[in-house]
């Protein structure tokens, strides 16, 4: 099934797989990056708590609602030039970000980088299904691709920790300008250039239907996962669907839609989309408890608990070298229901955390979580692009991005408010001691009863600041087990849909 049916890679497109990954560490080295940097730009910017918070989310937020747009303007423009263009335009926002005097002109910025982010994630995994035909080689390649992102996002806070250490807040911006210029200077010698040659004019509606829907929804979301379930975000997330019905509607109505909805007919494209949708909700939601839990409760400090999330890396790199390799020799549903059985174990480590005791366990698990990830995340990402047609590609790849950000932000929504539940209800154990307004908000968050339990006396705040502990880790424990039983149930699903495919070739 390969060299006879398929051309192989040579080495310029190996070299050019190497040249779009870096676009990739960066993208999401970005979304991580700024958090250590928040108390230095606060003290200078003096931004308020809502700015801050436009601050941290304005570049996830443009992300999410221009993927779709971006995927299919590859498609129709050139994905060479697209990624170009966006690389030329993250690398001058990333100059204006670190430069900027004002919390508005930071966010602005932040937008326009979320904005130009938004081209990198499908641009480089379309140039991937162009640049490697042999099924094998893609799913190599993806693997490569995939690892990327997890190094970066876990590299971020450190590279950011050390950056901090020795210049001001906006030295973590500018890392990314070196790359952006090597990936100008190099794309066009090493990157092919592909579109489809029969797409049609882009329809503006569309776009603003795709983007205000998947920006309203995800706000909704977000909204649920800090204040809990209420109206608010109801109606946003309400709004959303509304105008994402609206949206399909208008495609399937179109003769050139923004997207071409019959690749969800692909039995193939569709089953592997739930898959990433759902191994992304479990894996971020839960990672919402664990980066608590090594700072709050084992009391490490930021940097300390960057180095603990090291071995997650670790797995996601062999775990990214090691499943292209077994695919070759086992079907792709039996490596991703293991990858899933992986992850349960993972979360079921999780699930018996004890008290202050929980490091090992919490290190141990989040390996054997990374692993099972990858199997999933890398054999589903090929099959989405693999099983649409080579024109549809950038479709295809802004559609996979979608999905994950959306099940990502869900699950740090949904599974965060069982977890916030659980605590609320367990602090209600301690009684009602102490001043109910300072009180109230211990009930709230661990980091609350952490700051109260140092404005008490020294014996009461003791007591409060243990139990709120045990009270977190009890959520912790809860959110596990549903993440251990989806996990399952998605073990047994990805069997039952996609036992037969070899590939997203077929």
């Amino acid at each position: 099934m390969n060299e006879t049916q398929f051309p192989l890679a040579g080495k310029k497109e190996w070299i050019g797989l190497a040249v779009i990954a870096l676009p990739c560490f960066l993208y999401a080295m970005d979304l991580t990056v700024l958090y250590l940097a928040v108390p230095h730009l606060t003290a200078e910017l003096k931004p308020t708590s809502s700015q801050l918070l436009w601050i941290v989310d304005i570049y996830g937020f443009l992300v999410s609602g221009f993927l779709i747009t971006m995927g299919t303007l590859g498609d129709r423009i050139g994905r060479r030039k697209l990624l170009l263009y966006g690389a030329f335009a993250f690398g001058i926002t990333s100059v204006l970000a670190a430069f900027s005097t004002t919390p508005e002109m930071l966010i602005f910025t932040r937008a326009l980088l979320g904005i130009s982010a938004a081209t990198l994630a499908p641009s480089t995994l379309s140039l991937i299904r162009n640049m490697f035909h042999d099924p094998a080689e893609r799913t190599i390649a993806i693997g490569i691709w995939g690892t990327s992102f997890s190094i970066g996002g876990a590299i971020g806070p450190l590279f950011g920790g050390l950056l901090l250490q020795h210049y001001w807040w906006g030295s973590v911006f500018l890392a990314s300008v070196p790359v952006m210029i090597l990936l100008l200077i190099v794309g066009p010698k090493l990157l092919p250039e592909f579109k489809d040659p029969n797409a049609g004019k882009l329809d503006i509606t569309s776009v603003c239907l795709s983007l205000v829907s998947v920006l309203t929804a995800i706000y909704g979301i977000k909204q649920m996962a800090e204040k809990g379930f209420g109206g608010t975000s109801v109606f946003w997330i309400a709004v959303g669907i509304l105008l994402g019905a609206f949206f399909v509607r208008r495609q399937l109505s179109l003769q050139d839609p923004l997207l071409d909805m019959k690749l969800f007919r692909i039995p193939a494209f569709s089953s592997a989309l739930v898959s990433n949708f759902l191994i992304i909700f479990v894996a971020l939601g839960s990672f919402l408890f664990v980066a608590q839990y090594l700072q709050l409760v084992l009391d490490l400090s930021p940097l300390e608990a960057g180095l603990w999330t090291l071995p997650s890396a670790i797995g996601n790199v062999i775990g990214s070298m090691t499943v292209p390799r077994i695919v070759r020799f086992v079907r792709p549903a039996y490596v991703m229901a293991s990858g899933m059985i992986l992850a349960a174990i993972g979360f079921g480590l999780y699930s018996i955390i004890e008290g202050n005791s929980g490091l090992f366990l919490i290190v141990t698990g989040s390996f054997i979580l990374s692993l099972g990830i990858c199997a999933v995340v890398i054999l589903g990402t090929d099959m989405v692009v693999g099983s649409a047609p080579p024109e549809k590609a950038g479709a295809a790849a802004s559609i996979s991005e979608t999905a994950t950000e959306f099940g990502g932000v869900l699950g740090i929504a949904v599974l965060g408010s069982i977890g916030t539940a659980v605590y609320r209800n367990r602090m209600m154990g301690f009684g009602e001691n102490g001043d109910p307004s300072v009180m109230k908000s211990a009930y709230d968050t661990l980091g609350a009863a952490a700051e109260v339990s140092r404005k008490v006396s020294e014996e009461f705040g003791s007591a409060l600041l243990i139990f709120a502990k045990d009270a977190f880790t009890d959520s912790l424990r809860l959110v596990s087990v549903i993440c251990a039983g989806i996990s399952i149930f998605l073990a047994f699903l990805i069997l039952f849909l996609l036992k037969n495919r070899n590939s997203g070739a077929e």
